[in-house]
């Protein structure tokens, strides 16, 4: 779901269907809009290290559940099919003990011709500034080629990430991740799992991100993913 915006996918919720009725104090309904330099997702360039425009609604009940929306422009090469991404996901969030929880499931939609639309469950636990989080493939509608598993569970991403604040009120990130499975090699186009980390300092909807990967030098391509790469984005939340 690819350090962007998309890192905070889960950071407010709701449904714009929602907007024709009168939501109860209990319940909230937000938006927000972005622009990136390059949007990064688990380490990779997701628009060939060009900028993207990103937004989403998110509706959030202080019950804990939440669901939304996000999209964002992607480009993987002159030649392929993808021009757009599109997300839904619900979950619930909440703590315990100064034990933070968030689990839910999150729907990557793209291009009708890319047929490569999946899903996935995740769940996170944090303390403090900590968390760890596991995201599992739960579905595709890709088809799979000769002894390739695309089934549940066959492909997951394992992320610890940290942050704290700094310089009167910024904030500093830390984070580091593991993608592996059939289906993350053949959608991301590596060969095997790799590792990816990042630092990103954010304030007052700022952000810039230091990432990179331990991935091979395959050579001079579009991507890059091999490469450190620096992002600068600016977001902005409101409410509706």
């Amino acid at each position: 779901m690819k350090l962007s915006t998309k890192s905070t996918l889960l950071a407010a919720a709701v449904s714009s269907a929602c907007l024709f009725t009168a939501l109860p104090s209990y319940a909230e309904v937000t938006a927000n809009a972005g622009v990136t330099s390059n949007y990064i997702w688990r380490g990779l360039t997701q628009t060939t290290n060009d900028a993207a425009v990103q937004g989403g609604i998110d509706y959030a009940h202080e019950s804990g559940f939440y669901a939304g929306t996000w999209a964002s422009n992607v480009n993987y090469g002159a030649d392929d099919v993808y021009s757009y991404e599109h997300d839904m996901y619900f979950g619930f969030s909440g703590e315990s003990n100064d034990i933070s929880y968030d689990f839910g499931y999150l729907y990557y939609n793209y291009d009708a011709e890319a047929n490569f639309d999946f899903a996935e469950v995740y769940g996170s636990v944090g303390m403090g500034g900590l968390s760890l989080t596991l995201s599992v493939l739960a579905h595709t509608e890709a088809d799979e080629a000769d002894n390739r598993d695309y089934g549940f569970g066959e492909a997951t991403y394992v992320s610890l990430d940290y942050g704290l604040e700094v310089l009167n009120g910024s904030e500093l990130g830390f984070h580091v991740g593991y993608h592996q499975g059939d289906f993350a090699e053949d959608f991301n186009g590596v060969v095997g799992g790799y590792a990816d980390w990042g630092v990103s300092i954010a304030k007052d909807g700022f952000s810039f991100a230091v990432t990179g990967t331990d991935l091979d030098d395959d050579g001079a391509d579009a991507y890059d993913n091999d490469s450190v790469k620096f992002s600068v984005g600016y977001s902005m939340d409101f409410e509706l």
